[in-house]
Order: C-alpha cells, then sequence, then structure tokens
C-alpha cells in the first residue's frame, strides 16, 4: 500500500503544477518570472548550476552529475564552461552540434541520460518551468505570437530577447481559432517527458534504404489531404518527427556519424538558424540542444571526408575520456554491481580497488620522466601522497599526453569478469585473487586486445597482485597488531622519549638501573624506516612529531597512539616485523594449538567487525597473507 500512496501523492502533485491560461495571463506570469523565457541551452545550465558547484583543487565539481558519473570531472567542468555556459548567454556556441566523443563504456551514454532525466525533473520545479501554446504537437514557445515589428518594444518592456518565427499550424489556429487575438491564445504549463515525447526527442539511425526522413522532421497525413484539399495545408501534416518533438528542450542523435548524410543535411540550418524544413512550409523555428556521441574512431573517418566540410564547423567536440582515479573506478563498479542482481553476494574488501588498479593501468601513458614509474603515477592521479611529488607533478604528468583516457580496458570488461567469477564460484564471497584470475583468463577470450596489448595486460595484472600483496599483509598487520596493543603503545611511548632526548639534546633515564643513556638512534631508526623516513629527513620528522605533541599539551589533550596517522603506520609497521614469526606460524599451521587458535580468532574476529570482511573472506586472506610470510 506504501508505494500506491506514493504514487497517489505524485500524481496530486502533477495536478497542482499544471497551468492554463490565455497568453494575456501568461504574459503577467512573465513579468514577475523573467527567466521562463530561457533558451532550451540555458536550462540545461541552470538546471546543472542550480543543483550546486563545489569547488576543489581549483578546479569545478558540479554536483548535478556526482552520483552517477565518476572520475570525470576535468572532462564535464570543460563540458560545462565551455559549451553549455556561452550556449546559455545565448553566444555562437550554441549554434553547434555538441559531438561528445570517446572510448567505449567511458560514459557518453550516460551523461546524456543524466541530462534527459535531469530535464524531466527540473520542468517540474519553479527555475525549470516551460510554458506553450496549447494543443501546439511542438510546445511552440507562445511568445512567437508576439509580431516581429513589436520585438524590440517587447524587449524595452520585459528584457527578454524573442526568436524564432510562429509555426504554419499555429498561425493557421490564430486566425482560424481566434481570430486574431494574440492575447486570447490558450497557454498550458509543459512538462518535459522522454516517454510522452514531449521536449526530449532520440534519434537512431537504422538501415538507410528504409528509414524515411520523415522520423526527423514529420509527414503528410494522407488521409486528411481529401477533407483540407491540399498538402501544404499544415492541418494535413504530422509534426511528429524528433526535430519537432525535441523543441523546446534537447535531442540525442545516437551514433550521428552512422547516419546517411541526407539526415545530416536538416542539422545545418537547424543549428545556424534555429530552423528546418519540413514538406512544403517555410522553415519552422526550433530551439533545441542536440547532443550526439561517437567513438574516436568514427569521428576520425568522419573528418577525412571532404563532403562532411559543411559539418565540421557545426559540431563542437568534447572528448569523454575514461576515468584515471583508481578510487573513482571502484565507485563506478560498486555502482555497476548494487544495479545487478548479484549486488548480494559479499565482495571482499579491496577487490575492486585492485581490479581498478589493473583497469587503470591499462589507461596510463608510461611517464617520460625518470624519476616517476606507472603505480607513482597512478597513485599521484588518484590523490595519494607520494614522498618527493606535489601538485605541480601532477599537472606537468597530465599535459605530457593530453589525449591520455582515450584507450585501455573498458569498465564493461571487468564487471563482466567479476559477474562471471561470482557465478562460476557459487559461492557467497569472492576476493581479489579470484577477480584477477578472471581478468587473466579474459583477456585470451577478449577478440580485440592484439598481442602486444595483452601482454602489457598481463604485466599490469601481475603488478596489482603484488599491490593486492602488500594490502594483504597490511590489513592482517593491523588485526594482529590490535591484539598486541599494549605493545604497540609500548613502543611508540620508547619511541617518543627518545625523539624528545634527541631534539632536545639530552639524555634518558633508563627505567630498570636509572642510569642516563643516549637517545637509542638504532631504535628510532628500525621504526622510521617502516615508512620510508631517509636519513636526511628524520631530523625533520622528529622535530615534527614534537611540534604535535606540543600542540596537544597546549590545548590540554594527549599525544597517543591514534595522534600522528604516519606515525602509527610505522608503529605497527615494526611492531608486524617483530611478530613476523608468531604471524606466520599462527597462520600457516594446519592444526593449531589452544593459544594459536584463540589469536586466529582474535584475528578474524578483528576482520570481521572493524574491516568489513565476512567469515570465508577473513579466513581466506589469513591463509593467503601465511603462504606470502612464508615464500
Amino acid at each position: 500500500m506504501d508505494i500506491l500512496k506514493k504514487i497517489e501523492k505524485h500524481r496530486e502533485m502533477e495536478e497542482r503544477l499544471k497551468w492554463e491560461g490565455t497568453f494575456a495571463e501568461y504574459l503577467e506570469i512573465l513579468k514577475e518570472k523573467p527567466w521562463i523565457a530561457q533558451s532550451a541551452h540555458s536550462r540545461v545550465y541552470n538546471m546543472i548550476k542550480d543543483a550546486g558547484i563545489e569547488e576543489i583543487n581549483g578546479r569545478k565539481r558540479y554536483k548535478f552529475f556526482n552520483q552517477e558519473i565518476f572520475g570525470l570531472d576535468e572532462a564535464l567542468e570543460r563540458l560545462v564552461e565551455e559549451y553549455f555556459h556561452p550556449a546559455a548567454k545565448r553566444l555562437d556556441v550554441r549554434k553547434r552540434i555538441l559531438l561528445l566523443m570517446g572510448p567505449v563504456s567511458g560514459g557518453k551514454s550516460t551523461l546524456v541520460t543524466l541530462l534527459k532525466r535531469g530535464l524531466e525533473e527540473y520542468s517540474k520545479t519553479d527555475r525549470g518551468a516551460v510554458y506553450a501554446i496549447k494543443g501546439c504537437p511542438m510546445h511552440e514557445d507562445p511568445l512567437h505570437l508576439i509580431p516581429h515589428h513589436l520585438r524590440d518594444d517587447f524587449y524595452k518592456e520585459y528584457g527578454i530577447r524573442i526568436e524564432g518565427n510562429l509555426s504554419p499550424l499555429n498561425m493557421m489556429r490564430l486566425e482560424e481559432e481566434y481570430g486574431g487575438r494574440i492575447e486570447d491564445v490558450l497557454v498550458e504549463r509543459i512538462f518535459f517527458s522522454e516517454d510522452k515525447r514531449v521536449g526530449i526527442g532520440t534519434f537512431s539511425p537504422s538501415d538507410p534504404k528504409s528509414q524515411d526522413i520523415a522520423d526527423l522532421t514529420g509527414s503528410i497525413d494522407f488521409s486528411t489531404i481529401a477533407e483540407y484539399g491540399s498538402e501544404s495545408d499544415p492541418r494535413a501534416y504530422r509534426f511528429d518527427g524528433e526535430l519537432n518533438k525535441a523543441n523546446r528542450g534537447m535531442m540525442e542523435f545516437q551514433e550521428m556519424l552512422k547516419c546517411d548524410e541526407k539526415f545530416l543535411w536538416h542539422l545545418l540550418s537547424l543549428t545556424q538558424e534555429g530552423n528546418f524544413k519540413a514538406g512544403r512550409f517555410a522553415l519552422i523555428s526550433a530551439d533545441e540542444l542536440i547532443v550526439a556521441h561517437t567513438n574516436e574512431t568514427e569521428y576520425r573517418s568522419f573528418i577525412s571526408n571532404k563532403k562532411n566540410e559543411a559539418l565540421h564547423s557545426r559540431i563542437i567536440v568534447m572528448p569523454i575520456p575514461y576515468n584515471l582515479k583508481v578510487s573513482d573506478e571502484e565507485r563506478i563498479y560498486e555502482k555497476m554491481i548494487k544495479e545487478s542482481d548479484v549486488s548480494d553476494v559479499h565482495i571482499a574488501p579491496h577487490t575492486l580497488r585492485v581490479a581498478a588498479m589493473f583497469t587503470i593501468l591499462t589507461r596510463l601513458k608510461e611517464p617520460k620522466r625518470s624519476d616517476i614509474d606507472l603505480v607513482k603515477k597512478m597513485r599521484l592521479y588518484d590523490g595519494e601522497l607520494v614522498e618527493g611529488f606535489n601538485a605541480v607533478d601532477v599537472e606537468e604528468l597530465k599535459k605530457e599526453y593530453p589525449e591520455e583516457g582515450m584507450s585501455g580496458i573498458d569498465p564493461r570488461y571487468v564487471i563482466n569478469r567479476i559477474s562471471s567469477t561470482i557465478i562460476r564460484k557459487e559461492v557467497p564471497s569472492i576476493n581479489a585473487l579470484d577477480v584477477l584470475r578472471s581478468l587473466k583468463e579474459g583477456l585470451y577470450q577478449h577478440p580485440s586486445i592484439s598481442e602486444e596489448d595483452r601482454e602489457r595486460y598481463l604485466n599490469f595484472i601481475s603488478i596489482a597482485r603484488k599491490e593486492y600483496d602488500e594490502i594483504a599483509k597490511k590489513e592482517v598487520q593491523k588485526a594482529f597488531v590490535y591484539s598486541y596493543e599494549e605493545s604497540a603503545k609500548t613502543l611508540m611511548d620508547n619511541y617518543l622519549d627518545n625523539v624528545e632526548a634527541y631534539c632536545n639534546k639530552s639524555k634518558i633515564r633508563d627505567p630498570l638501573t636509572g642510569e642516563e643513556m643516549n637517545p637509542d638512534e638504532k631504535l628510532m631508526r628500525s621504526i622510521e624506516e617502516q615508512i620510508g623516513i631517509s636519513e636526511n629527513a628524520k631530523k625533520a620528522f622528529r622535530e615534527e612529531i614534537l611540534i604535535r605533541i606540543s600542540a596537544y599539551a597546549r590545548k590540554g589533550k594527549r599525544f597517543d597512539y591514534n595522534s600522528h596517522e604516519r606515525l602509527r603506520e610505522a608503529i605497527q609497521k615494526k611492531l608486524f616485523a617483530d611478530l613476523k614469526d608468531v604471524v606466520k606460524i599462527t597462520t600457516s599451521t594446519k592444526t593449531p594449538d589452544e593459544q594459536q587458535l584463540k589469536k586466529i580468532n582474535e584475528v578474524v574476529a578483528r576482520l570481521i567487525d572493524e574491516y568489513g570482511y565476512n567469515s570465508t573472506s577473513a579466513n581466506e586472506l589469513l591463509r593467503y597473507v601465511g603462504s606470502l610470510l612464508n615464500r
């Protein structure tokens, strides 16, 4: 019953939003809300802007795209700032077809679908409201009723520019139904809907021999010619082509470059002049955003054909590359799995991340700089801190290959392999090793991967496996060290005593003998080396720790085990190194004694409660790490 109540509530809301009145009443609304008369491009831009903008590292991130598209912030910022924003300001770019060009499964269709769904919802808001001449199949802008000789006066009074001419059908209706009285013409509020073909159109090419231009521009209704007496009577014409129905909103031109040329010529005048030819009528005005998408190969073939030159200058190409951030790729997989019927299968922590590492490595170009390898580049792109590098280095790396991200493994391949792993394993849990194995097998079955690329990709699987080995050891390390938390705290206190003495150039007192001693350099270095602190950097690191302790003291807080993330990691690694033999024995013994069994159960419980594993994946992780440590 809950769902039926929601449906009823939604229906009531839609009824409340409906409006109908005369053109004179519509002008009264315009005085209060002039934005209602915005163009199609302006409506799309305001829809995106109104959803919110946040600034991250000097770049704009548009919240409109946040829930569906990941890792394409730069491409989306360029799309909004270089196309939608100037087009909304009536600059010349609005007279261009927007062509999204990028590799398969890169997010082009998702982006267009998001714009279409967004417009449907936005037209139900006050800011996105759309009004049209009632009964018009093209939901024409009511302002087209204003005669041309009065449009300058209208602009002075309302501050609104009017573009376009009244359509042949509405011109006839104005005379016959309303006796030429513009103020009496009925106007209604409309709501965009792709399903109902209101303000959103989709055109997909088919066999050129069978596809009719009427699919775009409408057609003559031959059954009415006897009634109306002429093919040029607008009442004898069906204004039901995609260009007609997409008026006031947007039209998606799927696989535009596969279209027969005769379909594309209609776009020339529509984009440049805002009108198109249909039947035996004068040019018909239309205000719509045309979005097309294609892949790079088809685009190169299109621009190399001299016959298409007229269209070249009327297209703005926006590259939509693959995502190049591991964490965002992981979110893509999470979203795709959530939408499937296998969302209840337990996927062990880091499984999708390791798959994402492999995928991103296939998309990256080898750095030209000798001090950065592909793994470091991957980490830097993902926003990780890599010692010796900063944001400037990241920008330099991106400039090396402007076309980076236009090739590599696509997300669908990875999801296909993850799905295969889930179905084949037939257990309620999969881990990173299962997925890497499946990715490797899939490379031999993939028809479009060359031998050279396969070798490169196999190497990336090995790299991703090594990355997982480190992650797995760290997971078990943290779980084990927790069982030895008191030992970790003691080790840290000991380190801090020595650091304080070192920085203050003083001695420390032996707790047993009371004897004064120099700071234990060997102990401090054994901990610092765990996180890559070099001999030259040790002094700065120790002084930073001391400053942090003082800052905590001033605020009346105690500096403890969790106060400095890098130091905690160093302590954990050091303790784990000291405990390695214990871990080896505990994780790999086939018949553990009571003490070992207790320790295993503690670690498994910790992995389940704190780190998101289930019983199966936690025990698999322990066995795997045991085998790593025994190699």
